[in-house]
């Protein structure tokens, strides 16, 4: 259980986050300053600096439950790619956004700034280094990390691609569910031509 310090913490990290989420979307990345968020949030400056030390920190944060996500998978046991592979299909089914099979309109415009903005890149860019570095720690491998890493990257790009091109999460599922089946396939059996 956690204690009453940790909670109050977590909602100020939470409200601070989701502000800076609202503003950014309704004005773009660059538009927004960080005392506008502060104001929204209903908290100080140092407040928020305390939290996020930089504004790409405010938009970044939201994928760090996931940065060490499949080491953590993969500790649990069973053989890496089977328990990656199913832990995909799993949250395709969930239309988690990590899979790039969320097609709610915030979800779309949050990864389509990100995608937009450089410095927000080169932030992603870090996270995902640091996310390939766990899963190089787990299966002690740095190559196949970088390729699961990579097939997640592309299924999750093709995803994303079909959705902003009009499709529903829910119509290409069953496609989505087929490429990384095929991509998992590829990664155990390895290329052939």
């Amino acid at each position: 259980m956690t204690g009453l310090r940790q909670r109050q913490s977590e909602r100020i990290r939470q409200g601070i986050q989701d502000a800076a989420t609202r503003l950014f979307l309704a004005s773009g990345f660059e538009a927004v300053s960080v005392n506008e968020i502060a104001a929204a949030a209903e908290v100080s400056k140092r407040t928020l600096f305390k939290y996020f030390p930089s504004k790409e920190d405010l938009v970044i944060g939201a994928f760090s439950d996931h940065q060490d996500e499949l080491a953590r998978v993969v500790a649990g046991g069973g053989p890496p790619l089977a328990v990656l592979e199913r832990h995909f299909l799993d949250g395709l089914a969930r239309r988690d956004p990590v899979t790039g099979l969320d097609d709610r309109r915030p979800t779309l415009a949050f990864v389509a700034m990100v995608l937009a903005t450089p410095s927000l890149q080169a932030r992603l860019l870090l996270y995902q280094t640091r996310a390939e570095e766990a899963l190089a720690q787990a299966i002690s491998s740095r190559v196949a990390a970088y390729m699961i890493f990579a097939v997640h990257r592309a299924l999750a790009d093709e995803n994303r691609r079909r959705l902003t091109g009009g499709i529903s999460a829910d119509e290409r599922y069953p496609g989505a569910v087929e490429a990384a089946r095929d991509a998992f396939k590829l990664l155990r059996e390895g290329l052939t031509y």
